[in-house]
């Protein structure tokens, strides 16, 4: 949800800007944190790119108008004064002017989330490599790669099934289920997750 600018208050020092903290959508990590005025701020919600004021150019300065990173404007928040914003955004690429994801020098990625699929990873790997007595997991390797395909396969089609209703907590559930058996699969070919998150990277990349 954006905040109107009539809640914002602009004034609270005599440059009229006010800090604006960024926050990537998906990972959550902060990546920078720049200033508006009220142009900014409208030319922010015009554009979808985030704008801000420039305190040394003395001018409004969109990210990304010279490296071609952008930050592609997904909401805006006000804090309890009303004098600092919250966005979240999708970048285009790194975020810092020395070339780095955030301007903290961090790397922008999950963290809660892909530890939790890791987790995932390691159960799925314990029962491979060491039977577990009723285990469907492990069960699933004792009959071999065919029948992991072939399982993954009746997933992809519940999911494109469900795609088709408006239920959209079963359609959620299918498709974990879908996910889950590709994991399986994964590990049956010896292929980690972050193996195929790498390919992605590199496909962006060339894109």
């Amino acid at each position: 949800m954006n905040a109107s600018v009539m809640n914002i208050n602009f004034n609270k020092n005599k440059e009229c800007l006010i800090p604006a903290i960024i926050q990537d959508k998906t990972t959550k990590n902060v990546l920078m944190l720049g200033y508006m005025n009220k142009e900014a701020y409208q030319k922010t919600l015009t554009t979808k790119r985030v704008c801000f004021y420039s305190r040394s150019k003395k001018r409004l300065w969109t990210k990304g108008e010279d490296s071609g990173n952008f930050l592609i404007l997904d909401t805006i928040k006000v804090d309890c004064d009303n004098d600092a914003l919250l966005l979240t955004v999708n970048p285009t690429g790194p975020v810092c002017h020395k070339g780095t994801d955030t301007c903290w020098g961090e790397q922008n990625k999950a963290k809660d989330d892909f530890n939790f699929i890791n987790t995932i990873e390691k159960i799925i790997y314990n029962r491979k490599e060491s039977y577990a007595v009723n285990s469907y997991v492990s069960g699933l390797f004792q009959k071999g790669i065919n029948k992991i395909a072939q399982k993954l396969g009746e997933e992809a089609v519940e999911v494109v099934i469900e795609a088709k209703d408006d239920d959209i907590e079963l359609f959620k559930n299918e498709v974990a289920d879908l996910f889950f058996h590709l994991m399986i699969l994964l590990e049956a070919k010896e292929v980690r997750f972050q193996d195929v998150i790498n390919v992605l990277k590199q496909r962006h990349t060339q894109s």
